[in-house]
C-alpha cells in the first residue's frame, strides 16, 4: 500500500522502500552498492563491522550511520560515497586489518576502500568479530551454542563458560556462514578456543560439492 512506502534519496537518486526496511536494503534494491562485512540477508542486522557507514541527512541534521541498521524515513537523504565516508571506511578497515592482517576478506576490503598503508601495528588474528556465526547459531539453528566473551581486544567467540557445549548439534552452520573462512568443520571439532563443541562426531566429505558435513 502507498502508506507503507517511504521515499528517500540515495546519491541523488530517488528511491522508495517499505516502511521498516533499512538504508542498505533499499540501496541494494535500487542497484546501489554499499560494502559490508558482517551482513547476511538471513540474519538480523547487527552493525558490527561499520564498513557500511553512510551519511544520512534528515531535516537539518547530518550523521554518519551504519546503513544496515538504519531504518528509512520519509525525506531522508543518503550519501554512500564521499571523501568523508571513504575516510571513515578506511579507518574501520585499518582497525580490522590490525587485528587480522592475513584474512583475505579483510585484505579485499582494504583494497576496495583504498587503504594502501595501515597506520596501526598488525596482528595475525583469525576472527574479526563480525558475529555472524553467533547470530546464525541462535537465529537459524535455534541453539545458541556459542557467544561472545570478554571485552575489547580480548573479545572472542566461545561456547558458554568455554566448556564443551551440550547443545551443539554439529550442523556446521557457524563454519559455513563465516565470511573469513577462518575455520572448517575439522577445526571446529578439534575444539579450538573459538568454537568448543560437545561430544565427538564423524566428519564426512560430500562427493558432489566436496564440503564437509558431520554425522549426528
Amino acid at each position: 500500500m502507498a502508506a507503507d512506502r517511504v521515499n528517500i534519496v540515495i546519491d541523488g537518486k530517488r528511491c522508495s522502500g517499505l516502511r521498516g526496511q533499512t538504508v542498505l536494503e533499499v540501496a541494494r534494491d535500487h542497484g546501489i552498492d554499499i560494502p559490508t562485512l558482517c551482513h547476511h540477508e538471513a540474519l538480523t542486522p547487527a552493525g558490527s563491522c561499520r564498513v557500511c557507514v553512510v551519511e544520512v541527512t534528515l531535516g537539518k541534521r547530518t550523521r554518519t550511520m551504519a546503513s544496515c541498521v538504519t531504518p528509512i524515513e520519509q525525506g531522508m537523504k543518503v550519501v554512500t560515497d564521499s571523501e568523508k565516508i571513504r575516510s571513515v571506511r578506511r579507518m574501520v578497515v585499518a582497525l580490522l586489518l590490525a587485528r587480522c592482517r592475513d584474512l583475505d576478506v579483510i585484505k579485499q576490503a582494504a583494497k576496495r576502500v583504498g587503504l594502501k598503508k595501515n597506520p596501526f601495528p598488525e596482528e595475525d588474528g583469525d576472527c574479526f568479530l563480525c558475529g555472524m556465526c553467533v547470530r546464525a547459531c541462535s537465529e537459524i539453528v535455534g541453539v545458541g551454542a556459542i557467544g561472545f566473551a570478554n571485552r575489547g581486544p580480548d573479545s572472542e567467540v566461545v561456547s558458554p563458560f568455554s566448556v564443551e557445549s551440550s547443545v551443539c548439534i554439529g550442523c556446521g552452520t557457524c563454519a559455513t556462514i563465516c565470511p573469513a573462512r577462518t575455520f572448517t568443520l575439522e577445526k571446529v571439532f578439534k575444539r579450538r578456543s573459538m568454537h568448543t563443541t560437545g561430544g565427538k562426531r564423524d566428519i564426512f566429505r560430500c562427493t558432489v560439492c566436496e564440503n564437509h558435513y558431520t554425522g549426528a
